[in-house]
């Protein structure tokens, strides 16, 4: 006899599981704090995700991760400049507002909630950096062969340096949640760019 048919949107409630975690963590959210924010019961919960809270944030973590690689490999076809592009990106930051500030990255936050205890959790928050390491590369390389790189560092180095940019930025919002001090700090970084 099959089991209940779900009367959630799976995709949806994952959604808002992420903005949860990435809000308190994953240690400090409970799976009562779950239903709530996911407005499904508990026998539909754990129906679903048999896993149960570990399970969502997993699944959480990859569907964030995709939708953002996804959007961001978008973006980077469409521009013109790939460097631009790039600045863009981290002049972003500073758009924000203080909610969003103090919430830092999910994928930062979870490499550091979780690399003295879940590693497995760790790895996978860091392939999400990883993969935008890998963006700022393409962006990178394509702005080389473009002319537009001018930077003395070799692309896959400075690839790495804009991740680190870019973690830094994830601790660095939470100190400093204004953005008019988030934006000078992100033109100095962006000089690195040429």
């Amino acid at each position: 006899m099959p089991g209940r048919p779900k009367i959630f949107d799976e995709e949806e409630v994952i959604g808002k599981a992420a903005e949860l975690f990435w809000t308190q963590g994953y240690e400090a959210t409970s799976t009562d704090d779950l239903l709530a924010v996911m407005g499904i019961g508990k026998g539909s919960f754990y129906l679903a995700f048999k896993g149960g809270k570990k399970e969502i944030y997993e699944k959480a973590l990859d569907q964030f991760s995709q939708n953002a690689i996804a959007r961001l490999k978008r973006e980077l076809d469409a521009a013109g400049d790939p460097l631009d592009y790039i600045r863009q990106f981290f002049r972003n930051v500073a758009k924000a507002g203080k909610k969003t500030h103090r919430k830092g990255c999910l994928f930062g936050n979870a490499v550091a909630e979780h690399s003295n205890a879940e590693i497995l959790l760790m790895r996978k928050a860091a392939r999400h950096l990883q993969q935008l390491e890998a963006i700022f590369l393409e962006a990178l390389l394509r702005g080389k062969k473009q002319g537009l790189l001018q930077s003395a560092l070799p692309p896959p180095l400075l690839a790495r340096v804009l991740l680190c940019n870019w973690n830094g930025l994830g601790i660095t919002r939470r100190i400093y949640p204004d953005n008019e001090s988030l934006s000078e700090l992100i033109e100095a970084q962006l000089k690195i760019l040429g």
